[in-house]
């Protein structure tokens, strides 16, 4: 097997001394947040979580046995504020504890969104960096208490202090993510990547081909139930496969007449027009073409995405998908895991 090109750290390469004596000021308490502050918490750092006075979040902080204040209280009084509120609130945040920062202070993010297309420009006397856990954050407190790790990603953006590849091992180390391993990227690559991945694979592509697959098996007279199990249902038993061992698990383990069927046809599906289609979307995300996008149309109220938004609400799959998943026994376990889900970042 072939080595990998960069250096994946490990407990033993994290110094925990980096961290212990410093407060962490947790800045949002939803998926990320509730997950890296309890972590945080149960690995004995002193950790404030920072939320609104109205956050409908700060009771379940105070709950889960951990100290609120405001996100610029609890800015100023820390060390390291970790930022993980949504992208398009950072920026306000951030101008509501910019005072709190002093020097030698680190400003963290999960996400290189805000950094990267310069939405934030934090001063130049602390340190900036990036621990990204590579997974929802439900599965980054589950893994933790179950004595394992969830792959995380680190970046530094500014090393003011000569520290702060340190201290982000540190941090990643007291939320669980170098029991499984970390990655150094940067925030350029960890954005980009990021952002096309989202775009053009996971949540773009993938959804735009099940519905297309839906779409042509009903026109063509066949029914609804059966075209949302062999184009939505099956995906994630495929997905799985690949998640565990890679694509060639995936071909291994399917049948050879599935196999041949997908060697022979899958690149009629996604040809050389579908690369040059994913290949504008790459550019519009290197040269800054969607960030402009996504903050337009988020300072006019949302217009194109509460359009879109509903179009996918009311597909004719969800409407035959939602009694199809009430009929098995794992729909109820999914209902909770996304009940778990929803609370937003404050």
């Amino acid at each position: 097997m072939t080595d990998l090109d960069t250096t994946v750290y490990y407990d033993d390469d994290a110094d925990r001394s980096q961290i212990d004596d410093k407060t962490v000021a947790v800045l949002g308490y939803g998926s990320q947040g509730h997950a890296h502050a309890q972590n945080l918490a149960d690995s004995g750092v002193d950790v404030i979580v920072g939320l609104r006075e109205d956050s409908s979040s700060r009771a379940a902080a105070e709950a889960d046995g951990l100290r609120v204040e405001t996100p610029a209280e609890a800015a100023a009084e820390a060390d390291i504020v970790s930022v993980l509120v949504p992208d398009t609130v950072q920026p306000a945040v951030f101008e509501e504890i910019r005072d709190g920062l002093d020097a030698g202070d680190t400003l963290q993010f999960a996400h290189g969104f805000n950094i990267h297309y310069n939405q934030i420009r934090p001063p130049e006397d602390v340190d900036v960096t990036m621990v990204a856990p590579k997974s929802p954050g439900h599965l980054v407190r589950r893994n933790y208490e179950a004595g394992q790790g969830t792959p995380g990603l680190i970046a530094i953006y500014q090393n003011e202090t000569g520290e702060a590849r340190d201290e982000a091992l540190a941090y990643a180390h007291a939320i669980g993510c170098t029991r499984a391993g970390v990655i150094e990227t940067t925030f350029r690559e960890e954005t980009e990547t990021d952002l096309f991945g989202e775009q053009a694979v996971l949540c773009g592509g993938m959804t735009a081909l099940v519905r297309e697959g839906y779409e042509t098996l009903v026109d063509a007279g066949y029914s609804p139930e059966m075209a949302y199990f062999e184009c939505l249902n099956e995906m994630k038993l495929i997905v799985d496969l690949m998640y565990e061992g890679g694509l060639s698990n995936m071909w291994h383990s399917v049948s050879d007449t599935a196999e041949y069927g997908g060697l022979t046809r899958g690149d009629r599906i996604i040809d050389e027009h579908a690369r040059e289609r994913m290949e504008e979307v790459l550019e519009e995300v290197q040269d800054g073409t969607f960030a402009r996008e996504w903050i337009a149309e988020n300072q006019t109220g949302r217009p194109s995405y509460t359009q879109l938004k509903h179009a996918e609400e009311t597909h004719e799959i969800e409407q035959v998908g939602e009694p199809l998943r009430d009929l098995f026994a794992w729909g109820a376990e999914d209902d909770e895991e996304e009940t778990a889900e929803a609370t937003a970042d404050d």
